[in-house]
């Protein structure tokens, strides 16, 4: 696992080829001020618009994806009250159901945690040089962010 952290200890970003550990990652961003863990896991599905997918594999660019994480952990202070963040993402390959991401946002308030988890994974998507190939019994074909 390529991790970091940051110098305070508060906030955590990752790129692994390690299956998830959805409890064990959320629970890295309890605070005793908290009072709500909202946790996005995202897992592999086994339809994509009517096609079925056999697995997927993810790439990423390490030194650009581990600097846009850290953009957004900050970002997402500015923007949100919430104390703690980890972002944990999985590449290689990943079979059906297994998590590829999980995100975990601690607030004192639940409200907060939860946009601020919502807007995490929509700009995680859109900024960070993580790519997806989807392999179908057909074909397969590389996935780029949302817009």
């Amino acid at each position: 696992m390529s991790e970091r952290q940051t110098p305070d200890f508060r906030d955590h970003v990752a790129l692994t080829t390690e299956p998830l550990d959805v409890g064990a990652i959320a629970r890295r961003v309890v605070s005793p001020i908290c009072g709500a863990i909202v946790t996005l896991d995202g897992f592999v599905r086994q339809f994509t618009k009517g096609r079925e997918t056999q697995y997927l594999v993810y790439e990423a660019y390490e030194p650009m994806a581990f600097k846009e994480m850290d953009k957004l952990v900050a970002r997402v202070h500015e923007e949100f009250q919430i104390e703690n963040v980890t972002i944990v993402h999985r590449i290689g390959r990943l079979e059906i159901g297994e998590t590829s991401v999980v995100i975990a946002v601690a607030a004192p308030h639940r409200r907060a945690a939860f946009e601020a988890c919502e807007w995490l994974i929509k700009e995680l998507k859109r900024t960070v040089p993580i790519w997806k190939k989807e392999v179908y019994a057909d074909g397969e074909v590389w996935v780029e962010g949302e817009k």
